[in-house]
């Protein structure tokens, strides 16, 4: 069986997270949150006091303290971060971390080590356009901006509680400006990526059309059985 990279992107709240997990579980494949990167960064230069936009320091960070995934954990520096990198302030911590040209340089490097060899499902936000621009498979998850502020509203881990909808769609909203407008690697659908809306649908829906564009490809690579 070919063992293809699948690259996952979209902006916050389409699902990338739930619906990477389950196809790599599905291919048993490994699962990469590239994004959990950049918290991992950011949660690190935090705790050592440094600015988020000394750009000299937070690379600093990211080339001496080896962000590790695996198995859901996450580690920097051997200390596992999983649960503290999933809070409001982190995220927008990692994302000024990810407007850094000189942190995405590292962290790219690193994302395309993790890759070699195939068998992978990485998300993000800029998978299919910078990190594997020749991925196997591409898809752009989206949702309306209304469903994805429902959902970061109910998760805990985001929203740090209880939060009204009005207020998540205005973060939301800010974020992916910061994610469409930055310098470096910015937030957008690869022209060879395929769209699909997660909007009202359930995450087997989701998966179940995610698993389809990908056993197209593969058969598309798999040899033509004997006559």
């Amino acid at each position: 069986m070919s063992k293809l990279v699948i690259a996952i992107d979209g902006p916050s709240g389409a699902g990338k997270g739930t619906i990477a997990r389950a196809v790599a579980a599905e291919l048993g494949y490994r699962h990469i949150d590239s994004g959990a990167m950049y918290r991992a960064i950011a949660w690190k230069s935090l705790r050592e006091g440094l600015a988020l936009d000394d750009e000299a320091a937070v690379v600093r960070v990211a080339r001496q303290s080896p962000v590790e995934i695996e198995g859901g954990v996450v580690a920097i520096g051997g200390v596992d971060v999983t649960r503290e990198i999933r809070t409001p302030d982190i995220d927008r911590a990692a994302a000024s971390v990810a407007r850094l040209p000189a942190v995405r340089d590292v962290l790219v490097a690193r994302q395309r080590e993790m890759g070699e060899g195939g068998a992978i499902v990485m998300e993000g936000r800029d998978i299919g356009t910078v990190v594997f621009p020749r991925a196997d498979v591409k898809i752009y998850l989206d949702a309306s901006t209304e469903e994805r502020a429902r959902r970061r509203a109910n998760d805990p881990a985001h929203s740090g509680g209880p939060t009204i909808v009005a207020e998540v769609v205005s973060a939301l909203t800010a974020r992916d400006e910061l994610d469409r407008t930055r310098p470096t690697s910015p937030l957008y659908a690869a022209e060879d990526a395929t769209p699909v809306d997660t909007t009202g649908k359930s995450v087997n829906e989701v998966v179940e059309e995610v698993l389809t564009i990908v056993n197209r490809r593969l058969e598309s690579v798999l040899p033509a059985p004997s006559p």
